[in-house]
C-alpha cells in the first residue's frame, strides 16, 4: 500500500489511490490512518479517484472518516500531488470534481524552496443559512447572536463555500475565548450537519488574523476554506474591500481573492514530503478494524 504525505500551511493530507485500497475506507480505518502516534499522522485524507474525462476526482475525509465537501489546502495538496505525477503542469489549468461541486486549479510556479505556488477557484461564496444548514432564520445570516452554554454567546457570520462555516468577528483573538465558544459552536444544534468555526479580526486594510477549529478535525493550524469564508464574509460585513486579502493563521498566510460578486480565489503553498510503502503488518491490522 502505497501513501503519499503534503503539507500546506501547517495543514498536512495523505494521499492515496482509491484503486491500490486494499479495502474501504471506514471511519475507524480513517482514525487509524491519521493518528499521530501509532499511525502515519495527517488532518485528513485525499482519495484519489482517478480522471473523468478531463477532470479529476477526488474525496476528502476527516480522522474521524466523516466526508469533507471541500478543503483548499486539501486541494493545493492534491494539485502538488499530480505535479509530482506528472499530471498537472505548471501554468495550465485543471479541473477537481467534488463531491458537491467542481474546482478548477493551477500550479503557479515552483517557489524557491520547493514548494509549488498553488492557485485554486473555489467557487462563490454565498451567505445564506440553508446552504449551510443553519436553521433558526433565513436568508442570509448576518452578525446573528446565538446562544451557547454556559451563559456565553457569538454573532455569527454563515458562509457556504460548498462546505458550511461560521465566521465570528472579534476585536481581539484570545485563544482561551476561542477554544471555549469554538467547539461549541462547531457541534451547536442550529447546524444541521455541523460546521466550520473561525474567529477572525481584522488587522488592517487588507489583512485578518484567524484561529480555526475544523469539523471532524478540532483546532487546526490552517484552512484555506476556511481562510476563503472569513475573506468573504469581512467584505459582505463592509469590515474590508473587494479584492485581494492576506488571512493569516496560525499556520502561514493565504492570500485570497473576493470579487465582487463574491466569487473567491485562493493562492498559498503545498508541497508534496514523501511518497511510502506501507507495512504489510500494519496494513493488515487496519484491514482487521471495522
Amino acid at each position: 500500500m502505497i501513501i503519499w504525505k503534503g503539507v500546506a500551511l501547517g495543514n498536512d493530507y495523505l494521499v492515496v489511490e482509491a484503486a491500490d485500497l486494499p479495502w474501504p475506507l471506514t471511519p475507524a480505518r480513517c482514525a487509524a490512518i491519521c493518528d499521530r502516534h501509532d499511525g502515519i499522522g495527517s488532518d485528513g485524507i485525499l482519495v484519489a479517484l482517478g480522471a473523468a474525462g478531463s477532470a479529476f476526482r477526488l474525496r476528502i475525509l476527516n480522522p474521524d472518516g466523516s466526508e469533507a465537501e471541500k478543503s483548499g489546502n486539501g486541494l493545493r495538496i492534491f494539485a502538488a500531488w499530480l505535479h509530482a505525477r506528472g499530471l498537472a503542469s505548471t501554468g495550465e489549468w485543471f479541473t477537481v470534481n467534488l463531491v458537491r461541486d467542481s474546482v478548477r486549479a493551477r500550479v503557479e510556479a515552483i517557489r524557491d524552496d520547493g514548494a509549488l505556488d498553488v492557485r485554486v477557484e473555489m467557487g462563490r461564496a454565498s451567505f445564506r443559512g440553508e446552504d449551510v444548514g443553519f436553521t433558526p432564520v433565513a436568508g442570509d445570516v448576518i452578525d446573528h447572536e446565538l446562544a451557547l452554554a454556559n451563559g456565553l454567546t457569538a454573532r455569527i457570520n454563515t458562509v457556504s463555500m460548498a462546505n458550511p462555516h461560521c465566521v465570528v468577528f472579534v476585536h481581539t483573538l484570545e485563544r482561551d475565548d476561542f477554544l471555549a465558544r469554538a467547539p461549541q459552536l462547531c457541534t451547536h444544534e442550529a447546524f444541521a450537519h455541523g460546521t466550520n468555526v473561525q474567529f477572525a479580526r481584522v488587522a488592517g486594510e487588507h489583512l485578518l488574523d484567524v484561529l480555526i477549529w475544523e469539523r471532524g478535525v478540532g483546532e487546526t493550524l490552517a484552512s484555506g476554506s476556511s481562510a476563503c469564508a472569513v475573506a468573504a464574509a469581512a467584505v459582505r460585513r463592509g469590515l474590508l474591500e473587494s479584492g485581494r486579502i492576506e488571512v493569516r493563521m496560525n499556520g502561514g498566510s493565504a492570500e485570497i481573492d473576493v470579487a465582487d460578486t463574491f466569487a473567491v480565489r485562493l493562492r498559498g503553498p503545498a508541497r508534496m514530503v514523501f511518497a511510502a510503502e506501507v507495512d504489510a503488518g500494519v496494513v493488515a491490522g487496519w484491514a482487521e478494524l471495522l
